[in-house]
């Protein structure tokens, strides 16, 4: 391999890192500046539109098989996939992903010749529309981007104003920033040129405390407690390989979530992604209405993760919702679905009938379900990766009346085993609540099963594969941030409109300078 390559390669698994680290899972977003500076070292003193290609799709290939490995798991281990099979299959997901950066890296080369601060700008829009194309394109896979890593960083206080892929926008254009610092000064010359990216960097980090104080300003598009509501959130940490068997998984769901149901004292009870994993006709006779019954008398409410429907007209994966009294149970149908494990894109039932994947292809639920209403609370949940979505959750508040006060995820991420996957979502969640200004929920079968705060702090959480019970409460709020405004009327259109504009006004300056 060539030494740029090789670099390239190198970067992108520092890229992958920064998202959750391999040795405490979690981000670190210097690291992820890092990572992208050497790609833009690499880009500027590309030969070629070729070479810049080739550059960044290595620098993708390497970054996303390492962030989403854990889908060789779900393949192998569980899917029952040979494993040259599975492995094959990471890497040219992440080969086809990486198009994307590749094919829009040529046109960075293309407008490479322009002012150094309209070249930072085109970076970032050209690192933006590659992240864009990945979360919205053949029904899109978004997990990984750049701007999870700095949750924790500088940068995360703008989550509420332009989300994850604002975020990763202005972190590309710190990086490019970097590099033009370092390469004028190794070049001892044109002092305005080292000093300028210098002076950008530390105004736009020297905007954070605005941004922070911001966000405790109690009027505008704020947010206010709508007051507090105790939880139990069930993990009851079944096997994969047993959770849909009859006799082995099955039978220890309905008896251990049956049990917890009735033993919590929480005001509202939280089960996972098909804790229950039966669909209503196979389920034993008397087991709702028993559940629906003791609610009654307790006066408590759940949310319970169970396929709905049945196999002649479709199922669903969904969230029912029991409350005392309900004459009517609640449901939320999940929307956005994980293909090939929970729908069959056209032409590829080959390659699922290779898996072992039971329920494989649900129906799709509406966009924008209402909320759970309980006790003051409204809460939305939302299934496995849908969190990853934010565009999405944030269409629930276009109408702030019917706003969610709190967002609920149920996952099963036993699929992936108790590794990075976990740690990622953990860090997909919390930038969804500094984005929606909400916090979130997490019931999971095997973890994470935590409680994030609406500053995207985890405030309890349960020790991973292992099986109990989170007794916490959660503490509403109302009021709506600029990005739940603007994406939940318009989605990542904005995005696309400003990273395009960028690119146009690029390529008038070029053809200027030429």
């Amino acid at each position: 391999m060539k030494p740029r390559l090789l670099i390239a390669a190198l970067a992108g698994l520092a890229q992958a890192a920064s998202l959750a680290t391999p040795w405490d899972g979690q981000p670190v977003w210097w690291l992820q500046l890092a990572a992208q500076a050497v790609l833009v070292w690499l880009l500027i003193s590309a030969g070629s539109a070729r070479q810049s290609a080739i550059t960044a799709w290595f620098f993708g290939l390497t970054s996303l098989s390492a962030t989403f490995g854990w889908l060789f798991t779900s393949m192998h281990t569980y899917g029952g996939l040979a494993a040259p099979v599975a492995a094959l299959a990471v890497v040219a997901l992440a080969g086809v992903l990486s198009l994307y950066l590749a094919v829009i890296s040529s046109v960075y080369y293309r407008l490479r010749h322009v002012h150094w601060f309209l070249g930072a700008m085109v970076f970032g829009a050209c690192w933006l529309l590659s992240e864009l194309a990945r979360a919205e394109w053949f029904t899109g896979f978004p997990w990984g981007a750049s701007g999870y890593a700095h949750i924790d960083g500088p940068l995360a206080a703008y989550a509420r104003w332009v989300g994850v892929y604002g975020i990763g926008y202005v972190a590309a254009v710190l990086a490019f920033c970097l590099v033009v610092a370092v390469r004028s000064a190794l070049q001892r010359n044109a002092r305005l040129s080292f000093m300028a990216p210098l002076l950008l960097i530390l105004i736009i980090a020297g905007l954070k405390p605005w941004a922070l104080r911001q966000m405790d300003t109690q009027s505008g598009d704020s947010t206010l407690s709508t007051g507090r509501l105790s939880l139990a959130l069930l993990q009851g940490n079944i096997p994969q390989d047993e959770k849909f068997q009859m006799g082995t998984g099955v039978d220890t769901a309905l008896r251990w979530y049956g049990q917890g149901l009735r033993d919590a004292k929480a005001s509202l009870i939280v089960l996972p992604e098909t804790a229950l994993p039966l669909l209503p006709s196979d389920m034993p006779a008397g087991y709702w209405t028993d559940l629906q019954a003791h609610l009654d008398q307790t006066g408590q409410a759940a949310l319970i993760g169970t396929p709905l429907g049945s196999y002649d007209k479709g199922y669903t994966n969904s969230v029912r919702g029991l409350s005392p009294g309900l004459s009517t149970t609640y449901r939320y149908d999940k929307h956005h679905l994980v293909p090939f494990g929970e729908f069959i894109p056209p032409l590829f039932k080959w390659f699922t009938r290779m898996m072992n994947i039971p329920l494989g292809d649900f129906n799709r639920g509406s966009m924008g379900q209402a909320s759970f209403a309980w006790q003051g609370q409204r809460l939305a949940p939302n299934v496995c990766y849908e969190d990853l979505f934010g565009e999405e959750l944030a269409v629930r508040f276009v109408q702030p009346e019917q706003a969610p006060t709190v967002l609920v995820n149920v996952s099963n991420l036993a699929w992936f085993g108790d590794g990075q996957a976990i740690d990622q979502h953990i860090q997909i969640s919390r930038m969804r609540t500094l984005e929606l200004q909400r916090p979130m929920v997490r019931a999971t079968n095997t973890g994470a099963t935590v409680l994030i705060d609406h500053r995207g702090v985890v405030k309890d959480q349960l020790p991973r594969s292992t099986r109990g019970v989170l007794m916490t409460d959660v503490e509403g709020r109302v009021g709506t941030t600029p990005f739940a405004w603007v994406a939940g009327r318009f989605g990542l259109r904005p995005w696309w409109i400003t990273a395009l504009a960028i690119l146009v006004v690029a390529a008038f300056a070029a053809r200027r300078r030429r």
